[in-house]
């Protein structure tokens, strides 16, 4: 199995979401309410995925069972810098996923192509929790 970093540099939405525990948090950069799910943070990430470009870690730091993940991307045009912040449980599955960029003008061109997005990303996980598991 890949590593978070190798996963999301090579976009691989399937490894990404088998790293995901079933009542995982997600904390979107652009969103108030954190989101609860496997298959709504998953839809989200397969989502980013979409939107970012020209993405790449920077840096990484860890702490026992937190780590953080720097990255760098372009959105319309804007570079954005940000973190992830994960937090794995003793099983290896990220249980808090927090995401956080800067500066304020990309930031809203993330929130803007994600809120375009955001009914297929419902659809996506809703259809992903129906179906049955792997």
């Amino acid at each position: 199995m890949p590593t978070f970093r190798q996963a999301v540099e090579a976009k691989d939405a399937a490894a990404i979401e088998a790293m995901l525990a079933d009542d995982v948090i997600f904390t979107s950069p652009v969103a108030f309410k954190p989101y609860q799910g496997k298959a709504i943070t998953a839809a989200i990430l397969r989502g980013v995925l979409r939107v970012f470009e020209d993405f790449r870690y920077v840096r990484e730091i860890h702490d026992g069972a937190h780590h953080v993940y720097e990255f760098e991307a372009t959105v319309d045009g804007l570079e954005i810098n940000g973190c992830d912040l994960l937090t794995f449980d003793a099983d290896g599955k990220i249980t808090d996923f927090k995401v956080m960029v800067r500066p304020l003008r990309a930031a809203e061109a993330l929130a803007a192509r994600m809120g375009a997005q955001f009914e297929n990303i419902k659809a996506d996980a809703t259809r992903a929790a129906a179906a049955p598991s792997r």
